[in-house]
């Protein structure tokens, strides 16, 4: 098994129009800044690993970062960390918290998955499947079917995001699996902030 890298995750969600919040990748505290400016304060950064890894287990986000100072230090503590690509930055998002992701099953094949992003996933486990290819009436009833439908805006955005995942995982036969954690939901929009893809 192998991790897509950064700019091989952004080119294939971007082909099947999944939407990723504005992300850009850097390889010196220089550039960082640069990009920062760009980009516009609050920001999170975060490592770009090479291999399978959690990155909040091992402390590779920072977040809420306000201003050049407390972006320098983030990219301190995170070009400590080895194995990395180059570390993300992002502009901090606010909103709901959902999660998507695929599974490549032996006896069912791609296996789509949507919930509650964040706590909710782990402690509530408020999900629903389905296996592809899914449908945008299927996309509908998997995002109704969740207990925490009624706290969810902007549905219309996140049965999109659904069917296109559903169509990537159909033609991309290499891939094993699909991590989308979290999308961030709010009435404007639905941004992916976090993807892992591996083949």
């Amino acid at each position: 098994m192998a991790l897509l890298n950064f700019q091989e995750t952004k080119k294939l969600l971007q082909k099947y129009k999944i939407p990723l919040c504005q992300t850009e990748i850097s390889k010196s505290k220089e550039q960082a800044i640069k990009i920062a400016e760009k980009i516009g304060y609050p920001l999170v950064l975060k490592i770009a690993p090479l291999k399978i890894v959690h990155k909040t287990k091992i402390n590779g986000v920072k977040t809420e970062i306000k201003n050049e100072k407390e972006l320098k230090k983030a990219w301190d503590d995170l070009s400590k960390l080895k194995e990395t690509e180059g570390i993300l930055i992002q502009k901090m998002l606010s909103g709901r918290e959902v999660i998507l992701g695929i599974k490549k099953d032996p006896q069912l094949g791609m296996v789509l998955m949507f919930g509650l992003g964040g706590i909710f996933v782990e402690v509530l486990k408020d999900i629903s499947f389905r296996i592809c290819p899914v449908s945008k009436k299927q996309a509908e009833k998997m995002v109704k079917e969740i207990k925490g439908y009624p706290v969810l805006v902007n549905i219309k955005q996140i049965i999109e995001i659904i069917v296109n995942l559903s169509k990537l995982a159909q033609k991309q036969k290499k891939i094993k699996e699909i991590d989308l954690n979290p999308v961030i939901v709010n009435e404007k929009k639905a941004l992916v902030v976090d993807a892992k893809i591996v083949v």
